[in-house]
């Protein structure tokens, strides 16, 4: 199972556009997606934030790394689910005017593999201080997350040219800044957080 879903990754991060066409083929219409890809995914970031901070922090908390732990999961978990929420809405008001949120769920959660695989690295990192780089963090997940949205958008969505572009730009900005925003509620309301 871990195999495909690592082929997945690379996949949309290597060669969107191929990803995209194969997934097309995909003939599973539910969202058996969430078990077999967005669900492992979001435990990997929980995982990662652990053992960064495991390895990060010289007298290691427990406290410490189960907060971390929470706070990637559930603003990546909500993150995910507010942009395909917020997708459905978009796409059912301005794109196609037919209800379809398993679809947008899909997209978004295959969308959102350079934010999982970014997050990922950069909870193993945390002897770093992460808020430096913020600016570069955020650049970095547009920049590759416009790529994949890009592709999808044209090949598993069939959004025309015109609109692809606008497309592109707000989805990209609902998957990346989402879950930023969800993090940053979190560490407002859990208080001890040191990172």
């Amino acid at each position: 199972m871990y195999k495909e879903l690592f082929i997945q990754v690379a996949g949309l991060v290597a060669k969107p556009r191929q990803a995209w066409q194969k997934l097309c083929a995909d003939t599973d219409g539910g969202d058996g997606f969430l078990v077999k890809f967005v669900y492992p995914l979001n435990g990997m970031v929980a995982a990662a934030a652990f053992l960064g901070v495991f390895f990060a922090e010289t007298p290691f908390s427990i406290e410490i790394a189960l907060k971390m732990s929470i706070k990637a999961l559930l603003s990546s978990l909500g993150g995910f689910f507010l942009s395909a929420m917020l997708l459905a809405e978009l796409w059912k008001r301005f794109i196609r005017f037919e209800d379809n949120p398993a679809l947008c769920r899909r997209f978004v959660g295959y969308s959102s593999v350079a934010v999982y695989s970014i997050n990922i690295v950069l909870s193993f990192l945390q002897i770093i201080p992460l808020s430096q780089f913020f600016i570069m963090r955020v650049f970095l997940l547009f920049i590759a997350t416009v790529y994949i949205v890009w592709e999808g958008a044209g090949t598993y969505l069939n959004i025309g040219e015109t609109a692809r572009l606008k497309f592109t730009l707000c989805i990209t900005l609902l998957i990346v800044l989402m879950p930023e925003l969800i993090n940053r509620v979190l560490f407002m309301l859990m208080p001890g957080l040191r990172i």
